[in-house]
């Protein structure tokens, strides 16, 4: 399992429902988006981190390690933002607002990152899938969603194996042969893919499936208390990043 998965299962808010995790992550996301950059984005980003840390109980070090990939994205994607191309002077020269535009992506972006990796920090997607189709969400499509889920990290692993092997065999001591392994990895792991699912439509078959996938949803009472709780946190972050902004 990725260790993100590792770190949902493992949650202090594990066996809260995912609609009070829902309401708390994605609304400090849904608020990065919303409000203003700065101090908008600043608050969220310090409510979830608050949030994250504290009673969440994640690991700084694990949750730096998540977070850092999407960072990288929004830091990419602000980039672009500081330069322009034929404009009235150079060909290529420095935007006049682009560091302003940059820094506003960014905060924003990175803000709405961590509420959503707030959410999944703490909601295992196994939690999610089964309980979208009480939301509507049709029935076989929760079902191939959760059976690519679950499948993915069978592939992971035997990707794992695989490379494993290659570099006990020497399989990466140069850049010819380094190449070679990864096209030999691209084939065996496109391989078991089609042979793990040929072997989960026997198995279904087997089973009587009838076109839906029927699974055990713990159940979980939704605490009203945690969602005032929630949405008292993002009140108080609409309230202040507008107090804030008539102020800075």
């Amino acid at each position: 399992m990725l260790p993100i998965d590792v770190a949902a299962h493992s949650s202090r808010w594990r066996r809260r429902h995912p609609a009070e995790k829902a309401v708390l992550g994605l609304g400090l996301t849904a608020c990065a988006v919303v409000l203003p950059p700065w101090p908008g984005s600043v608050l969220v980003a310090v409510a979830a981190l608050a949030v994250l840390l504290g009673p969440a109980g994640v690991a700084p070090r694990q949750l730096w390690r998540s977070w850092r990939l999407p960072l990288g994205f929004c830091v990419t994607g602000a980039l672009p933002l500081l330069f322009q191309v034929g404009g009235p002077g150079d060909f290529f020269a420095l935007a006049p607002d682009g560091p302003a535009q940059a820094a506003q992506l960014l905060l924003r972006t990175s803000a709405a990152s961590l509420g959503v990796l707030l959410f999944a920090f703490t909601t295992p997607v196994s939690d999610v899938l089964p309980r979208l189709v009480r939301a509507g969400v049709p029935a076989p499509v929760v079902d191939v969603a959760l059976v690519m889920y679950r499948i993915s990290f069978l592939l992971l692993d035997a990707v794992s194996r695989i490379r494993q092997a290659q570099a006990a065999r020497l399989g990466l001591t140069s850049r010819a042969a380094a190449w070679r392994s990864v096209a030999g990895l691209a084939a065996t792991a496109f391989v078991r893919a089609f042979d793990r699912a040929a072997r989960l439509q026997n198995g279904l078959a087997g089973r009587g499936y009838d076109g839906t996938l029927r699974v055990l949803v713990p159940e979980a009472p939704v605490d009203r208390r945690f969602l005032a709780a929630s949405g008292g946190l993002l009140a108080a972050v609409v309230a202040l990043t507008f107090v804030l902004e008539g102020f800075l």
